[in-house]
């Protein structure tokens, strides 16, 4: 049932659908005053936007199409363009900042997750 859900072509648009939510409930809470502060009590920044990001390439990666190369450019790309658009809202918010370095822990995030599905989904005898 799980393999169904996070691993089948047939639910690829729900994944796909699902990050890109994920991501605008991410904005969204970001953007209301403290929340950000609350959730630092229970993770790091880092840690908050490494398993967030993590999440999202995984969704991106597995809702996508394409070999698996393919696929992990893409969610690297998308995940990329996700961070970027996450610090430049914050910058026209009076009580948060973008930062670079949360945009490169960010990719960081992708480009180590879409390795690691690349490698995975390559040795995958059977198409998805």
């Amino acid at each position: 049932m799980l393999k169904t859900l996070l691993l089948t072509s047939s639910h690829a648009r729900l994944r796909y659908l699902s990050a890109w939510t994920i991501f605008a409930l991410i904005i969204i809470v970001g953007s209301i005053p403290g929340a950000r502060a609350d959730a630092g009590e229970v993770a790091s920044g880092v840690v908050l936007h490494s398993c967030a990001y993590a999440v999202l390439t995984f969704l991106v990666f597995t809702g996508g199409n394409g070999t698996s190369g393919q696929r992990a450019v893409k969610a690297v790309l998308t995940i990329a363009a996700m961070g970027a658009l996450d610090e430049l809202i914050q910058t026209f918010l009076p009580y948060r900042h973008g930062a670079v370095h949360d945009w490169l822990v960010d990719t960081t995030a992708a480009l180590v997750t879409a390795s690691l599905m690349w490698m995975l989904w390559s040795t995958r005898k059977v198409p998805v």
